[in-house]
């Protein structure tokens, strides 16, 4: 049987073809992606390299994902910073959303045209425990449905709040006649994180009416079926590979970083379980399977965004080690999106850059760690993750495949002593996925797991 995965990005579609009687990737290729005219081009043009390499071939099903456009932008909407929306937060980027706007408490008209006017495809709106606030998320409901209904706004709302209030919210739905749904609540017991219900929701949505949006409804004649967001197609690859499945084993613990020219995605497979029995877990409960992402860390549309994450010291250090200045390279990189490193002092920026991305992702996605003093002598609170005994970092993006040195690039995820604090790992091995087959191997996995899984540990390049 043969399989053609399609991964639909912002810049390239990239095509891999897979034989199950090889047992293996037979051929990859890519194109820049078309959406803005017509994304069947992008793919034909694909599809023309791909045939070039092993002739005309019959697939028997075509499977896509896309972070075409833009990606699945979504807005994040709950009741307190640190819980509720850090909830909601999380629910989104699981299901390979780009969370462009995070509101708490009380929504006032200005964000709610931030929200139409930023291209938002969805909106999940959390709030309140079960049985707990009520007020806040039935004024957000009627806030956005009223602006919703009188500025004929389609934008998809999803209430995953306080159960209590599921038939005010459904009455508001109704009386406004917008698009919204509900489904269980995110967080409905006090740290306690339920996202699923959520997540499968989005993903229905995403099927339905987003991939219409974004231009790749056209393309359903040639294809079986879209399936998922980019993001979470590398996300289910990822816990794949840590997990293994049936007899085939995986790697166990895994980070996989996947910088991009706007992005930077930090995916960490590991237990959220404490590693020792003197220490507290404070916060919002975590899950074995996370994503964050930094929509101010990439290496050409965000480039500014990276040195705006520095310090003046941290520029200054920069520029007198390399001799040179890192605001102006940053927005020569801006201005030129499309430019691949040729030159030493291209490559040489373009490390430094993608460096920055890791360590400034580490420290956003990693637990941290804070001695406390208390009648019985000292302990330990900690929150997030704890990723230190994490043995395997995987990277993809162009900037690492097309380094002399990905692994110096990696290395920036360890343990630093300036951050001691921090929950980094502290001695991993350092792998590369050269061939871009992180999607599809997601996409590969809802038919054939095991070979997915086969594939991926064949392919991964060790580094280090």
């Amino acid at each position: 049987m043969k399989y053609l995965m399609i991964d639909f990005g912002s810049t390239y579609t990239k095509l891999t073809a897979v034989d199950t009687e090889v047992g293996d990737i037979i051929a990859t290729a890519s194109h820049f992606t078309t959406v803005e005219t017509d994304i069947t081009n992008g793919y034909e043009n694909a599809l023309k390299v791909l045939e070039s390499k092993i002739g005309p071939t019959t697939f028997d099903k075509i499977i896509a994902c896309s972070s075409a456009a833009g990606g699945l932008k979504m807005a994040a909407i709950g009741l307190v910073q640190e819980l509720t929306v850090e909830a909601a937060k999380r629910v989104c980027l699981g299901a390979g959303a780009k969370v462009d706007l995070v509101y708490s408490n009380h929504l006032n008209k200005s964000e709610i045209k931030d929200i139409v006017n930023k291209g938002i495809d969805i909106v999940l709106l959390a709030g309140g425990t079960d049985g707990g606030n009520s007020e806040c998320v039935l004024y957000n409901a009627k806030a956005l449905a009223k602006y919703f209904s009188e500025n004929d706004v389609k934008i998809p709302i999803v209430y995953a709040g306080n159960k209590s209030c599921i038939d005010d919210i459904e009455e508001i739905f109704d009386e406004y006649k917008i698009n919204g749904h509900i489904v269980e609540n995110v967080m409905p017991r006090l740290n306690i994180l339920n996202i699923d219900s959520a997540r499968q929701k989005i993903r229905e949505i995403f099927l339905l009416n987003i991939i219409v949006a974004k231009g790749i409804k056209k393309i359903e004649k040639v294809i079986d079926k879209v399936v998922l967001p980019t993001p979470e197609a590398v996300l289910t690859a990822a816990n794949l590979l840590s997990k293994g499945y049936m007899k085939e084993e995986g790697l166990g613990e895994i980070i996989v970083l996947d910088i991009g020219g706007a992005t930077t995605d930090f995916y960490s497979m590991s237990s959220p379980h404490p590693k020792r029995s003197d220490i507290i877990i404070k916060g919002l409960e975590e899950t074995y399977a996370k994503r964050t992402v930094e929509g101010d860390l990439g290496m050409r549309y965000s480039s500014l965004g990276v040195v705006a994450s520095l310090t003046a010291e941290q520029k200054a250090l920069i520029n007198e080690e390399y001799n040179l200045d890192i605001e102006s390279e940053a927005q020569n990189l801006r201005a030129n999106v499309e430019m691949i490193p040729t030159t030493e002092h291209q490559h040489l920026v373009d490390s430094i850059i993608a460096k920055v991305c890791v360590d400034k992702a580490t420290t956003r996605h990693v637990g941290k760690m804070e001695k406390v003093f208390t009648p019985l002598g000292i302990a330990y609170n900690q929150t997030g993750k704890d990723l230190s005994d994490v043995k395997v970092v995987i990277g993809t993006g162009g900037v690492l495949i097309n380094s002399k040195n990905p692994s110096d690039i990696l290395s920036s995820v360890v343990v630093n002593p300036k951050y001691i604090e921090e929950l980094r790992p502290k001695d991993p091995n350092y792998y590369l996925d050269s061939d871009y087959i992180l999607a599809s191997m997601g996409l590969l996995s809802s038919e054939e797991p095991v070979l997915a899984l086969q594939i991926m540990k064949k392919h991964l390049q060790k580094l280090n």
